[in-house]
């Protein structure tokens, strides 16, 4: 109560050294002298104010929150301008490109229209307009982006580059005790709680406000039309995509269409942004591919039957009645090599005629196919066709050859202002060819951010397949790994070094690519034990060897669904806590995320935990050209997890056999004693 009562004494007087110093500025009217009134108060909490030289050229504030342009409303009743907001606007497009060079993103930016004499709080497009009893504890609440060096130096860099501004700042003396002040609207039960709550916040992800400014520019970059973001791992493809996302929803009427194919990320990558630039996040829409399709149909009045069981058992009994005794069975005698090459070749490119299939370049599929053995699995299409019809289901493909169908017809006004796909070499090419169909060729409509290294399901595709053209400046590859020490990143490198691969512009690239790095400090635990128990006893005790609340930044990722139930119940017997991938949204649980390696794509974490990745990813060389294909896929799986773990310092250990486990730990701590 002591601290409260301080606080309070505080605040009274800030607020009339505030008062006492806008008095003395000329050609200002009461309405704006209470506004920078409220302004110059919160820069005794860390904030700098730039106003123009004449005290009318607007207002910047630099703070922990961010770097805020403000406008000062001086009408009676609660209104903007037109041509205020018209002003305001390109004042914060001069600010966002001052502090570009800096590495600052565009959402870091923001606009604010304070109404003098009003107490409001409301949206007008990207602008948040507040009265000005709002303005201060609204500006104190802010999520802290910015340490209080970078602030300095942002100001500072501001206060050069635009000569016309001048930094002002609080006198701190002691004032008498005040009165009661009838001309403003100071609100001091606001100002408290705000500061309360503003020390309450942990420091935002530095991503969600400063990139390279490379990546800045490409978030800002005005594009004739489609384009296309890559790079290798953990060079930021996705902060970039969602830092585009932002800056497309700021400057648009329409929505944006956010398209992952996983359907966990979406809720993951929507909190992200809705603590990144909550003004906008109302207006992006975070789906995956599949949920989308099925909303689009059933809005257009289409009806989707899908059941993925029922179409599962439709193939069964069509390779049971016609692909186990066909030379299918001489190349792979199991059945699931020929349910992917319908998946992913046939209906995954929307073929129709065996005409098309007996030519088509079975892109990333390494057995060779004569027409004899095409047509073999053209007659186990054809069957598995007839069998669903029977049963009267679709399966997921079905779901987005319809909505493809749809799509391209021309019956009115695209529904997105911008369609941004992450990971897209996931998908397949139908999925593509439909959410090109939704903004065509439009600027800026088409951004597509994936790596073909990274794929983890089977077949490919070329965007030229598609009729998507990236011409010039519109390909951009990003070379500077953000995310792993030199030694995690060798150590997945090493999974695929002989892993050649053909990306989506067609080029081939080998499997160890030359990436510029900007962690070197780390290491790689390799634990190897003599039996499956003595494993999952050094696993446990890794595990609970982690400090305290580090579970919170901890994945146990594994390659089978069967090896995810085994150590959801190890853990369980272990008392640790859980959360499932499937179910993790992106706020903070002390509990460690636990989903397959494919569920992790797009997601890091500090403390990284692979057990059994020998046994369960069958890192070799295997003899049969579907055996060496499915060898291929598992370990670009694996390197996808593995590049998942950030900066890590940890232990190597050793036993020459046994099943072994590999932890990329970032916590800095040794493996627990034996």
């Amino acid at each position: 109560m002591r601290e409260v009562r301080r606080q309070e004494r505080l605040l009274r007087e800030q607020w009339e050294a505030a008062r006492g110093q806008v008095r003395q500025w000329v050609g200002v009217g009461d309405g704006e002298r209470r506004v920078l009134a409220q302004l110059l108060v919160v820069t005794a909490r860390g904030w700098r104010l730039l106003v123009g030289r004449a005290r009318s050229g607007g207002v910047l504030l630099v703070g922990p929150g961010g770097v805020f342009v403000v406008g000062i409303g001086l009408g009676v009743v609660d209104e903007v301008r037109d041509e205020d907001a018209a002003g305001l606007l390109a004042a914060t497009k001069v600010a966002e490109s001052a502090v570009a060079s800096l590495g600052m993103s565009p959402v870091a930016v923001q606009p604010v229209m304070v109404l003098a004499g009003q107490s409001v709080d409301r949206g007008l497009g990207r602008i948040r307009v507040l009265g000005e009893q709002q303005v201060g504890p609204v500006l104190l609440a802010q999520p802290r982006r910015l340490r209080a060096e970078s602030v300095r130096a942002i100001a500072d860099h501001l206060e050069r580059v635009l000569p016309d501004r001048e930094g002002i700042e609080l006198e701190q003396r002691t004032v008498p005790a005040p009165q009661p002040d009838p001309d403003g609207l100071f609100d001091l039960e606001g100002l408290r709680e705000a500061t309360l709550e503003g020390a309450r916040r942990a420091p935002i992800e530095q991503w969600m406000t400063f990139l390279h400014p490379d990546q800045v520019a490409l978030v800002r970059r005005n594009w004739s039309g489609p384009a296309r973001i890559s790079g290798p791992a953990g060079t930021g493809k996705t902060v970039v995509a969602l830092h585009r996302a932002a800056h497309l929803a700021r400057r648009t009427t329409g929505r944006i269409l956010y398209i992952t194919f996983a359907n966990n990320l979406p809720r993951v990558q929507s909190t992200f942004l809705r603590t990144m630039a909550p003004a906008v996040a109302d207006r992006v829409d975070f789906r995956s591919l599949h949920s989308w399709a099925q909303e689009f149909l059933q809005g257009r009045g289409v009806p989707v039957r899908l059941s993925g069981d029922k179409a599962e058992t439709a193939f069964s009994r069509a390779w049971t009645h016609v692909g186990r005794e066909s030379r299918l069975a001489q190349i792979d005698p199991g059945h699931g090599y020929w349910r992917e090459e319908i998946d992913y070749v046939i209906k995954g490119r929307g073929l129709t005629r065996f005409e098309e299939y007996a030519v088509v370049a079975r892109r990333r599929r390494k057995a060779s196919l004569h027409r004899t053995h095409r047509q073999a699995v053209w007659e186990l299409y054809e069957e598995y066709e007839a069998r669903r019809h029977e049963r009267g289901v679709h399966d997921f493909n079905d779901v987005l050859s319809m909505a493809l169908a749809e799509a391209s017809k021309e019956d009115g006004p695209t529904p997105y202002a911008a369609v941004i796909v992450d990971e897209v070499q996931d998908l397949t090419l139908v999925g593509v060819r439909l959410l090109h169909a939704l903004v065509g060729d439009a600027p800026n409509g088409l951004l597509l951010v994936g790596d073909g290294q990274q794929t983890v399901y089977p077949g490919g595709f070329r965007l030229t397949d598609a009729g998507i053209d990236i011409r010039g400046d519109r390909g951009q590859v990003l070379r500077t790994n953000y995310r792993n020490s030199k030694q995690i990143l060798d150590a997945a490198l090493a999974v695929v070094a002989d892993d050649a691969f053909e990306d989506l512009d067609g080029e081939r690239t080998p499997g160890r690519r030359d990436v510029d790095l900007t962690y070197h400090d780390g290491d790689v635990v390799r634990v190897a034990e003599l039996t499956v128990d003595a494993h999952d006893r050094e696993l446990v005790g890794a595990l609970k060897a982690l400090p305290d609340g580090a579970l919170a930044d901890t994945a146990l990722l594994c390659a089978s669904k069967w090896a995810l139930g085994h150590y959801q119940r190890l853990l369980a017997r272990a008392e640790i806590p859980v959360c499932q991938l499937e179910q993790y949204d992106g706020n903070p649980v002390d509990a460690v995320k636990l989903g397959t390696y494919r569920r992790a794509k797009g997601l890091e974490f500090k403390n990284v935990f692979l057990p059994r990745y020998d046994a369960e990813s069958a890192v070799g060389t295997p003899g049969t050209d579907t055996a060496r294909e499915r060898a291929e896929l598992r370990r670009s799986q694996l390197f996808v997890a593995m590049t998942r773990a950030r900066p890590a310092v940890a232990r190597q250990r050793h036993r020459p056999i046994g099943p072994s486990g590999l932890t990329a730990d970032g916590s800095g701590q040794p493996p627990p004693p034996r």
